[in-house]
């Protein structure tokens, strides 16, 4: 009778369990600070928006479809629609640019370049206004002059607020990326590059992926800065009707105009899309991705 060899079975490994963080204990103070930060943002930002969407609605859709069947109004909507669009594609395309450079380049005067991005969220936006006239300003700016006779003119023009939305607007998508990339490092690139990848390989198929929900959140606010901008586009402009004059420019009209309700339903639409930008990136985002 052949012997049979009997071998220790192996106890199975350990699984695994994920560590749940630990509790922090409730004390009244954790309430009193939860009532205190719940109070302020009630009072500061969740009632005054509620209050222009009651007011947009006190008669239906009344003064949603009179809003949309003026034509200035209409046109004005379409403007900054369209300074929004192009606002955010520069901003994307520079921002990511730029992050780079600060992120993965060393080169004298990146601590003075990095004060400078912050320079648009630190000035007001009325003298980010004045600045682009004194610099191109048709009649006396810098390059005004030269830029018109070229048939070209950037002041009073949609060219004009493009520019000043795009520079009130360029840091938010900067200060959303730089984080992102600076957290991923640069061991992946590394990698690719000894396995010959070039940079535009390493770029498309690395750190874009990596950095692209940075990106979704730096267009989000970039695009609802750019909807709501107001001071340098009130300079830049000319508030001309029918022409220059924008969303945001409406609501003040209509409102010192006593168009309350008009003012409300311009301000209702504006908020909206910057909320529903909100709540798509909210749904489409990883559950895993903080």
């Amino acid at each position: 009778m052949a012997e049979t060899l009997v071998h220790d079975i192996a106890p199975p490994a350990p699984v695994e369990t994920r560590r749940r963080p630990p509790r922090v204990r409730r004390t009244p103070m954790t309430y009193v600070l939860r009532i205190v930060a719940t109070a302020y943002l009630f009072f500061l930002v969740a009632w005054p928006v509620s209050l222009v969407v009651t007011h947009t609605f006190d008669d239906g859709f009344a003064s949603i479809s009179s809003l949309l069947q003026d034509p200035d109004t209409v046109v004005a909507l379409q403007l900054s629609a369209y300074v929004a669009v192009f606002s955010v594609v520069i901003n994307t395309l520079f921002g990511v640019g730029i992050s780079m450079l600060l992120v993965r380049q060393e080169f004298p005067g990146k601590r003075v370049l990095n004060a400078m991005l912050d320079i648009p969220l630190s000035v007001s936006p009325i003298v980010v206004g004045l600045a682009l006239v004194l610099v191109y300003g048709g009649r006396n700016g810098w390059l005004g002059p030269t830029l018109a006779g070229w048939g070209f003119d950037v002041i009073f023009s949609t060219p004009g607020i493009i520019m000043a939305t795009t520079f009130v607007a360029l840091p938010l998508m900067i200060r959303e990326i730089v984080p992102v990339l600076e957290e991923i490092g640069i061991e992946q690139e590394q990698a690719a590059q000894s396995l010959g990848a070039n940079a535009m390989q390493r770029f498309w198929r690395i750190t874009l992926p990596s950095i692209k929900w940075g990106i979704v959140y730096g267009v989000v606010l970039t695009l609802a800065r750019s909807l709501g901008e107001f001071g340098a586009v009130k300079v830049v402009s000319g508030n001309v009707l029918g022409q220059t004059r924008t969303a945001t420019l409406v609501v003040e009209e209509k409102y010192l105009n006593f168009d309350q309700q008009g003012a409300y339903a311009t301000a209702f639409l504006l908020a909206m899309v910057s909320v529903a930008c909100i709540v798509i990136v909210a749904i489409i985002r990883p559950k895993n991705h903080s």
